[in-house]
């Protein structure tokens, strides 16, 4: 019968390259293993290429050694890389020692490692090629340039206000994350079903802190009524709101107001008594990340912005041509650039990006910063995961304790 490796496994199972013991392949010499690199959409004859998946594989073993080994880390295993890895000079010989293809003497263990190591290029590989991150300043601007005009200071007080100043919110903080570092992308990658960079969410992200709980609400009903979010564009299955049960808040909520129009209540008592009906309604549910602690309060969704970018090239290529035409309009240099096509420059390009928001109280802020709800123990607990995923053959084959 036919023989199925990676793609059997890929297609029945739905199992990532990161999870399978041997890369998905099997190599049994070095010709194999060129091909493999060629159709992975690399030529390691091409000395540039070459250069630049041996600086990868380098990178491999240093992000390895920080982040997973106990050298580099105190919770990281207690184990070495291997000697043999130190001494590769052709990408292609790693890939024959995951299957026991290298001409070298290989033990079970190297081709462990050998593996390891492989999935580690891959993520970087794929971080690095990510179409969108050369307009990364550009989605930024753009994305935050949407929330800081809606944002002002009076003396030291800081609120989001619309533009005819009828609605004005108090802040405790805004805060923005313009970029994860490269080190957190590779670890939140390595722990991703997918492992995808353009699958990463939260490059970007935005904060909001509030002094009550009600005002978390009042945040989410300005943006979506001043359009600085497209509820249209917001993501169903990276949505979760683990700050207010808004059944039990909107029940409350009538029921106040049956008893302010009763009792003749002040706007000052009915603005307390929904303050109190919102702490009473504080809600530890609908979580959707097995790294969020329990005790993390907040709304929390994935948004996407269409971004415009328009070209430079395109308008100075416009101006030298125009410069060519008038000086020298039968000249080499204008004729050159007259037939010179110039269809597969974009005048502007437009692309969906997508970015966090996170909302939250001030008591639940300073709650989330502290203990396991912290930024801290979330990061920690990546690592884990990805070292777990990772070593996952490696710590059976040498019963490891993780």
């Amino acid at each position: 019968g036919v023989r199925l490796v990676g793609s059997e496994m890929c297609i029945r199972d739905r199992t990532s390259s990161l999870d399978a013991k041997n890369y998905l392949a099997h190599f049994k010499d070095k010709d194999d293993a060129s091909r493999f690199l060629k159709g992975y959409g690399y030529d390691i004859e091409d000395p540039i290429q070459n250069a630049e998946m041996f600086g990868n594989f380098h990178e491999a073993i240093q992000f390895i050694k920080r982040y997973f080994l106990r050298e580099g880390n105190p919770d990281g295993l207690d184990i070495q890389i291997p000697t043999l890895f130190y001494s590769i000079t052709d990408i292609s010989e790693l890939l024959l020692i995951t299957t026991g293809g290298s001409s070298s003497k290989v033990s079970k263990e190297d081709s462990l490692w050998a593996g390891i190591i492989l999935k580690v290029m891959h993520t970087i590989l794929n971080l690095d090629k990510g179409l969108r991150y050369r307009y990364f300043t550009i989605i930024q601007t753009q994305i935050f340039d949407r929330y800081y005009r809606f944002l002002f200071r009076d003396k030291e007080e800081l609120f989001l206000e619309n533009e005819d100043k009828s609605i004005r919110i108090p802040l405790v903080e805004f805060e923005t994350k313009s970029t994860k570092s490269r080190e957190s992308t590779i670890i939140k990658l390595l722990h991703k079903k997918e492992n995808v960079a353009e699958e990463l969410f939260d490059r970007i992200g935005i904060r909001f802190v509030t002094h009550t709980k009600t005002d978390c609400l009042r945040v989410m009903n300005f943006l979506y009524k001043n359009y600085i979010l497209m509820a249209n564009n917001i993501k169903p299955s990276r949505s979760q709101n683990s700050l207010i049960n808004l059944e039990k808040f909107k029940r409350d909520q009538v029921t106040l107001v049956k008893r302010a129009i009763k009792e003749k209540l002040s706007e000052e008592e009915f603005l307390v008594a929904l303050d109190n009906i919102a702490e009473s309604a504080a809600s530890k549910e609908y979580r959707n990340n097995e790294h969020t602690s329990e005790d993390y309060s907040a709304i929390h969704f994935t948004c996407r912005q269409l971004i415009k970018y328009r070209s430079p090239f395109y308008s100075q290529f416009n101006e030298i041509k125009a410069f060519a035409k008038e000086h020298d309009p039968k000249g080499e240099i204008y004729k050159k650039l007259k037939n010179l096509d110039t269809g597969p420059i974009a005048k502007e390009v437009r692309f969906f990006y997508p970015y966090e928001i996170q909302i939250t109280d001030k008591g639940s802020h300073q709650e989330n910063s502290e203990g396991d709800a912290s930024h801290d123990e979330y990061k920690r607990s990546q690592v884990h995961s990805a070292m777990k995923r990772l070593f996952k053959s490696l710590i059976e084959f040498k019963s490891l304790e993780d």
